[in-house]
């Protein structure tokens, strides 16, 4: 699959062809992570976010069999209320293009559609990674695989919290993909502003990532990096709060025999009803929360690539 599978809206294209910063978004958050009106409500939040900071939103998803970078308004709203739509990582993203379905995009394959586009950031809410019990069940994102292969920066508010935190940072690292915590010595968890766990890296501004992204560029190294940014203090749920929801919203998926790319839904639909919304009020405020991040490393990324000359990008 070649970037001629890739249809542009035409702000998105008008900023790649100006060198304008440009963040991608994933569409999974509106299929799959949210109930309607919230999940629309607050996709069209995060693109203003991202406006409002400077940049151009990208949101990726496929429709009919065709990927679409940026969605108009009518696109976005049909996504949001359609049904059967599959959630599309790397595996079956070309399946999708093939036979012409429509699919949301996971972390795994907006990062792929992002580095087709030439769109060198992406936030999303927390990435997947490896689930309690993977020793027996090897139930792994493929997020993981994509972090240590695609070379786009992914903004998110750490794994998500109904993860096995400490053996995704294993992988993690095993895959060689740097992982820098914002503005603190910790890991975040999602909900949660700490995971308890001390952070590989710490960079506390946009034009400190920026620059080290493109250190490693110059420097030759490939795959993608985690920047984990902190849910905003007054939107936290403290993991002494989703420490026992979160155990029971798995014990309900092992019940019910939930499996592969559906636990994560599953889980997440329990965590809304367990916490009477609080979920995903903190969702929302953590979505946003990278966004505007990611806006401001975007434009960090597309002054220094303004100011660099040619030969030296290699």
């Amino acid at each position: 699959m070649t970037s001629q599978h890739l249809i542009f809206s035409d702000d998105v294209r008008q900023a790649l062809d100006d060198g304008k910063p440009v963040v991608a978004l994933e569409s999974t958050i509106v299929t799959h992570g949210m109930p309607w009106p919230d999940n629309v409500d607050t996709a069209r939040a995060v693109e203003e976010d991202i406006r409002g900071v400077g940049a151009v939103p990208a949101t990726i998803a496929v429709i009919d069999g065709v990927i679409r970078v940026g969605l108009d308004d009518d696109t976005l709203v049909g996504l949001a209320q359609a049904s059967d739509v599959m959630k599309l990582s790397r595996a079956d993203l070309p399946y999708a293009v093939a036979t012409g379905r429509t699919g949301s995009t996971t972390v795994a394959a907006t990062m792929i559609v992002a580095h087709l586009a030439g769109i060198r950031i992406f936030a999303t809410g927390g990435v997947g990674g490896v689930h309690q019990g993977a020793e027996t069940s090897f139930d792994i994102s493929a997020d993981l695989e994509e972090l240590g292969r695609t070379p786009v920066i992914v903004v998110a508010a750490g794994p998500k919290a109904i993860l096995d935190i400490p053996k995704t940072l294993e992988v993690l690292e095993t895959k060689g993909v740097p992982v820098v915590a914002v503005g603190s010595d910790d890991i975040p968890a999602f909900w949660c502003r700490s995971s308890g766990l001390k952070a590989p890296l710490r960079l506390d501004t946009a034009a400190a990532i920026a620059n080290f992204q493109n250190t490693r560029r110059d420097l030759g190294d490939t795959g993608g990096m985690l920047i984990t940014n902190p849910i905003p203090q007054d939107g936290e749920i403290s993991r002494d709060v989703m420490a026992p929801f979160i155990d029971q919203a798995i014990a309900d998926a092992e019940a019910n025999q939930i499996v592969g790319k559906e636990v994560t839904p599953y889980v997440l639909d329990k965590l809304f009803e367990y916490t009477e919304g609080r979920s995903l009020t903190a969702n929302i405020a953590l979505v946003r929360n990278n966004a505007r991040l990611a806006a401001e490393i975007a434009i960090e990324l597309a002054a220094e690539t303004k100011s660099t000359p040619i030969g030296f990008l290699g």
